[in-house]
């Protein structure tokens, strides 16, 4: 029996993740959107925490893979970071949505 090749196994993983995600992101009821958001915020630190180190990779004698990383390690940061301030602005007008709207008083 042969092994199955790793990058087939992991392209596979891949694909049930998007499924999965699809579902889990769908069928979330509109009162739990805030706190996924600001999970998702987390999420992308720590995506941006790795984009850092690998856009801060150096190693001796390497010649372009080094500046692969670092060019997937600038543009990882960078996407991680539109990403996270779009969740803060829509985190935001979520919860002004629950916010009470002060009633105007007329004739004073």
């Amino acid at each position: 029996m042969e092994a199955v090749d790793p990058t087939i196994f992991r392209l596979a993983i891949f694909v049930l993740a998007i499924f999965v995600g699809y579902y889990v992101v769908w069928s979330v009821t509109p009162a739990l959107h805030t706190p996924l958001m600001a999970v998702t915020n987390a999420i992308s630190s720590v995506i941006i925490v790795g984009a850092l180190i690998a856009a801060a990779a150096h190693a001796e004698g390497a010649g372009i893979g080094v500046w692969i990383s670092k060019g997937a390690g600038g543009l990882a940061s960078a996407l991680a970071a539109v990403n996270i301030f779009g969740g803060f602005m829509v985190t935001r007008r979520m919860l002004a949505m629950y916010k009470k709207k002060e009633k105007k008083v007329e004739g004073k």
